[in-house]
C-alpha cells in the first residue's frame, strides 16, 4: 500500500513540476533568440567555479558560508533523495548494493544534515533578528524566505531522524556509517517504535521534497532550479562588458531596444527568473548607496514581474486568462484585465524611468551577482528604446548628442582644435602628415580621446604620456582632426544610431591607415575599441596607457630613481579599466615599485572599487537626488590620509578633482594620473 500511495504522489508531483517547467520555458520562448551555446568548456568551468564552488557568494564570507553549507549539503543529500525515491517506488529498493561507497554516502549525509541545519538557523537569525540592510525586504518576501527555510529544515531534520531509526527498525545496511544517527538511536531501541518513527519521518521527508520542488516555480527561490542553467548560459566575454550591436539594416525590424519583455532575449528573461533577491547588487550600486531611485535588484525583479503578468496572455491562442473564463461575463472581465496588463509599460509602470538614467554602468552589480545576472545590458537595452523609440531622455544629454554629431566630441569644442594640445611638441606626429614608410615604422597609434584633446586638466596627462613615449623611443602618431568621439557615451546612453555613426567613421579612418595597435589613456576608449569595435570591422590590439607604460618599464626603456618618493598615494580603480577589463595591478606597480610611492588602499578597491559617478553618460547629466557619487568616493579616498589620489581615467580625474575641491582639500591633496606620477619619477 505504501508503494501505491507513493507512486500516486510521485507521479502527481512530477507532472506538476513538468507542467511548470513547460510553462516557464514557454515564457522564455516569447523573447528574442540569443546564441549562448558555444564555448562549452568555459561554461562548464563557470558552473564548477561560480555555481558549484560558490565563488561569488564567498566574496561575502558570512552570508557565503551560510549559503555554501546549505547548497553543498543539498548536493551531498541528492543521494539520499534518490534512495528515498527508490525505496518508495520499488519494494525493498535501496542503495545498499554500493557497498563501501554507501559508507561514504551515509557518513557525508549525517555530517551535511547537521551543517544544513546550522545554516538554516543562521539564515533565520540574519533574516529576522540581525538583519543587514540588503535583506530588509517586504513582508511577502520575508514570509517566502521563512517558508523555504522551514521546509529545508523539515526535509533535513526528517532525514536525520529517519536515518537514526533505520538500524533498530531493520532498514539499515551493514555498510552504513552514521555518527549522528548513533547518538539518536537510543531513542528508538524498541523495534516497533523505531519502525513507526522511520515510516513517519520517511514520509515527511519525501513529501516535503515533492512539495518543495512544486512550490519553487511560484517562489523567489526558483533560483534553486535555474541558477546553474543561468550561470552556464552567462556571458563568457568581459563579464558582460560588451553591448550587442543593433542591425539597423535588418529587414522587418520596427523597434530598437527593449520596450517590453518580448524585446529582451530569452537569457534576459531567465535572469529575471533566477534573481535570488539577495540584494548584493543593490548593496554595491553607487546610485543606490547614495540614495537614488535605482535599485538593480528591483530592475531584475520587475522584469520578472512583467514577464509573469504579460507572458500568460501571450502564450495561449487567445490568452490563458480568457481561456479559463467559464461564462461570457467572466470572459469579458478577463479580457478587460488582460487589456489593462497589456497597456502597462515596462519602463514607467514597473521600473521608474529615472532609475534607468541613474545607472553609471559600473558593472558592480554584475560583478557581485552570485548567479551571474546581467543587469547593465538590460538597463542599456531599455535606454535604447527610450532614446530611439520615444525620444525620452534627460534634457542634459541632448547637447552632448548634438555636439557629438556636429563637432565629434560631447562638449562642442571646435573639431579643428583637436590636435592643438600637441602644437608645440615636435615629436608628436599626425597620421595624415606622415609618409607611407613612416606609418609602416610606427609602433602604435596614440588614441587621445575627447577629454585628452580638449579638457585643460587632462591635456596635461596627454602631454605627460606623450613625453614618456618620447623618452622611451616609442614611434607613435595621432589622428588629430581625423579622430572622432569613440561612441561610448552615445552607446551607453542608448543612442545606438549616433554611436554607430561615430564608430564607423573611426574604423574607416584607422583601417585606411592600416592601424594594428592602439594605446589610449581613456578606459572608455580602451574598452569600446577592444571589445566592441570588432563588431564593426575594427580589429586592433588595444592597450591602456598604464599597461603600456608598465611594459616600457619592464623593457628598461623607462627608468626611475631607486629612492622612495615622498608621500603616499591611493589609487582609484576606473570601472571600465578594472571590472570591465581586469586591469588592476599595473597602475599600482607603476605608483609603487616604479615611482617609489607608498600605496594605500581605500576601503573599497580593485574589483570592489566604487565608481566615480561619471560612467554611463552620467558625466553629462545632473545628480538631482541623494548624495553625489563623486563626493562619496572622494571622502573614501581622503579617509586614507594619502597625499595624492591617483587615477587612470579622464572622467575619474574630473570627478575626484571636483570632489576634493568641494571638501576644501585641493591645497592638501593632489589628483594625478598615473602617467604624471611616473614622469615625475623619471625626471627625479
Amino acid at each position: 500500500m505504501k508503494h501505491i500511495f507513493f507512486w500516486v504522489a510521485f507521479l502527481a508531483a512530477a507532472a506538476g513540476l513538468a507542467w511548470n517547467v513547460r510553462r516557464l520555458i514557454g515564457y522564455l520562448r516569447l523573447a528574442k533568440p540569443d546564441n549562448r551555446f558555444g564555448n562549452v568548456g568555459t561554461r562548464i568551468r563557470n558552473v564548477l567555479v561560480v555555481a558549484i564552488g560558490q565563488s561569488k557568494l564567498l566574496r561575502e564570507p558570512v552570508a557565503g558560508a551560510i549559503h555554501a553549507m546549505i547548497f553543498w549539503g543539498f548536493l551531498v543529500l541528492l543521494a539520499a533523495v534518490i534512495e528515498s525515491v527508490v525505496e518508495g517506488l520499488i519494494p525493498g529498493g535501496n542503495l545498499f548494493w554500493l557497498g563501501p561507497v554507501y559508507s561514504v554516502l551515509s557518513l557525508s549525509q549525517d555530517i551535511f544534515c547537521v551543517l544544513i541545519l546550522i545554516g538554516v538557523l543562521w539564515a533565520l537569525y540574519r533574516r529576522y533578528i540581525s538583519v543587514p540592510p540588503r535583506l530588509r525586504v517586504d513582508s511577502a518576501e520575508r514570509r517566502d524566505a521563512a517558508l523555504i527555510l522551514v521546509l529545508i529544515g523539515v526535509i533535513v531534520g526528517a532525514l536525520l531522524v529517519s536515518n537514526a531509526a533505520r538500524l533498530p527498525a531493520g532498514e539499515e545496511s551493514e555498510w552504513a556509517v552514521r555518527p549522528v544517527g548513533a547518538l539518536l538511536r537510543g531513542l528508538f531501541d524498541d523495534p516497533a517504535t523505531a519502525r513507526m518513527v522511520f515510516e513517519i519521518t520517511w514520509w515527511i521527508h519525501i513529501v516535503a521534497i515533492l512539495g518543495f520542488m512544486n512550490y519553487l516555480p511560484y517562489s523567489k527561490h526558483l533560483h534553486v532550479l535555474t541558477s546553474i542553467p543561468n550561470v552556464y548560459f552567462a556571458r563568457i566575454d568581459e563579464s558582460g562588458a560588451k553591448l550587442d550591436k543593433i542591425d539597423f539594416e535588418a529587414e522587418g525590424v520596427e523597434k530598437f531596444g527593449v520596450s517590453d519583455i518580448e524585446d529582451f532575449t530569452w537569457k534576459q528573461l531567465l535572469d529575471g527568473m533566477t534573481c535570488t533577491h539577495c540584494g548584493r547588487c543593490t548593496s554595491v550600486c553607487p546610485a543606490a548607496i547614495t540614495g537614488k531611485v535605482l535599485d538593480p535588484r528591483q530592475v531584475i525583479i520587475q522584469i520578472n514581474h512583467r514577464t509573469l503578468d504579460k507572458a500568460p496572455l501571450m502564450v495561449g491562442e487567445n490568452g490563458t486568462l480568457i481561456q479559463r473564463a467559464s461564462d461570457e461575463v467572466e470572459r469579458e472581465q478577463a479580457e478587460q484585465a488582460g487589456a489593462a496588463v497589456l497597456e502597462k509599460k515596462l519602463a514607467g509602470d514597473y521600473i521608474p524611468v529615472e532609475a534607468l538614467w541613474q545607472c553609471t554602468t559600473c558593472m558592480a552589480c554584475v560583478q557581485e551577482c552570485p548567479v551571474m545576472i546581467e543587469h547593465v545590458p538590460a538597463i542599456v537595452d531599455m535606454r535604447r528604446a527610450l532614446v530611439m523609440m520615444e525620444a525620452n531622455f534627460p534634457a542634459e544629454v541632448q547637447p552632448a548628442y548634438q555636439s557629438m554629431e556636429n563637432n565629434f566630441n560631447p562638449w562642442g569644442f571646435p573639431h579643428d582644435e583637436r590636435a592643438a594640445w600637441a602644437a608645440d611638441l615636435p615629436y608628436v606626429k599626425v597620421m595624415e602628415d606622415t609618409t607611407e614608410q613612416e606609418r609602416a615604422e610606427l609602433d602604435v597609434l596614440f588614441w587621445v580621446g575627447c577629454a585628452g584633446s580638449y579638457d585643460d586638466r587632462y591635456k596635461k596627462v596627454t602631454r605627460s604620456f606623450a613625453e614618456l613615449m618620447n623618452i622611451a623611443g616609442v614611434k607613435f602618431a595621432i589622428l588629430g582632426t581625423e579622430e572622432r568621439c569613440n561612441g561610448d557615451h552615445a552607446r551607453r546612453t542608448g543612442n545606438e544610431y549616433l554611436a554607430q555613426m561615430l564608430i564607423q567613421m573611426n574604423v574607416e579612418t584607422m583601417n585606411g591607415y592600416g592601424v594594428k595597435k592602439i594605446v589610449t589613456s581613456c578606459p572608455h576608449c580602451f574598452n569600446i575599441m577592444l571589445n566592441e569595435y570588432p563588431y564593426f570591422g575594427g580589429r586592433y590590439e588595444v592597450v591602456h596607457h598604464t599597461t603600456f607604460i608598465s611594459d616600457l618599464v619592464k623593457q628598461g626603456r623607462i627608468r626611475t630613481e631607486a629612492a622612495a618618493a615622498q608621500g603616499s598615494v591611493t589609487y582609484h580603480d576606473s570601472c571600465y579599466l578594472g571590472r570591465y577589463n581586469d586591469v588592476y595591478d599595473e597602475p599600482r606597480e607603476l605608483i609603487g615599485s616604479t615611482a617609489g610611492h607608498a600605496v594605500v588602499e581605500m576601503e573599497r578597491s580593485k574589483s570592489r572599487g566604487l565608481c566615480c559617478g561619471a560612467g554611463g553618460g552620467q558625466m553629462f547629466m545632473e545628480e538631482t537626488e541623494g548624495k553625489r557619487i563623486n563626493i562619496e568616493r572622494t571622502e573614501e579616498a581622503l579617509a586614507t590620509g594619502a597625499d595624492t589620489i591617483a587615477t587612470a581615467c579622464p572622467f575619474c580625474m574630473t570627478m575626484l578633482n571636483d570632489g576634493v575641491k568641494s571638501k576644501d582639500q585641493d591645497d592638501n591633496v593632489r589628483v594625478q594620473d598615473v602617467a604624471e606620477i611616473v614622469l615625475q619619477a623619471v625626471k627625479a
